[in-house]
C-alpha cells in the first residue's frame, strides 16, 4: 500500500490552543484522525509526524523523496508553519530530495501579516493549499491520490 507522508512544523502541536480564531480548535491529534480517514478513503497509508526542529524536516524530506522514488509512497503534505517564511533549507530539500510536495497552511496566509505572503516551498511544490483550516490536510491529500504519477 502506497502512503502519503503528512509533516508539521514549527507550534503546530499547540493546535486547538495557540490563537483557536485563527487556527481552529482542532488538536494536531484530531488533525491526524482525520489524515487517517482520508488516506483510507483512497486505499493509501499515512505516515504523519510533527517537529518543531528544521534539521529533523529536512531529513523526514529527504525519507520521503527516497519512498517516492523506490515507488512506496505518493509525496508529501507539508504544513511547515513559520519555516515556509525563512528556511531556505526546506526548499532545498524538496527540490534536491524530488520529492511531490503540497505546501499547506490552516489560515489564510494571504490575509494575513505581510511577512506570511511569502513561502519559499510554493516555488518548489506541486500545489499550495490555504485557507480551509484543518480540512485543507484532507483536500491536499486527495489531490496528491489523483495526481498522475511520474
Amino acid at each position: 500500500m502506497k502512503k502519503i507522508f503528512v509533516f508539521n512544523g514549527p507550534n503546530l502541536n499547540l493546535l486547538g490552543k495557540r490563537e483557536p480564531a485563527v487556527y481552529g480548535a482542532h488538536s494536531l491529534a484530531d488533525v491526524e484522525q482525520l489524515c487517517l480517514q482520508a488516506a483510507a478513503a483512497h486505499d493509501l497509508a499515512v505516515d504523519f509526524r510533527q517537529s518543531n526542529y528544521e534539521g529533523v524536516l529536512v531529513d523526514w524530506l529527504h525519507e520521503a523523496g527516497a519512498a517516492q522514488a523506490a515507488g512506496e509512497a505518493l509525496g508529501v503534505v507539508l504544513n511547515a508553519g513559520a519555516y515556509t517564511h525563512t528556511s531556505i533549507a526546506l526548499r532545498d530539500a524538496v527540490k534536491g530530495a524530488g520529492v511531490r510536495l503540497v505546501e499547506l497552511h490552516i489560515s489564510n496566509v494571504h490575509a494575513r501579516e505581510e511577512f506570511r505572503q511569502h513561502s519559499y516551498l510554493s516555488a518548489v511544490a506541486v500545489g499550495v493549499m490555504f485557507g480551509f483550516g484543518v480540512a485543507g490536510y484532507a483536500l491536499a491529500m486527495t489531490a496528491l491520490a489523483q495526481m498522475p504519477r511520474s
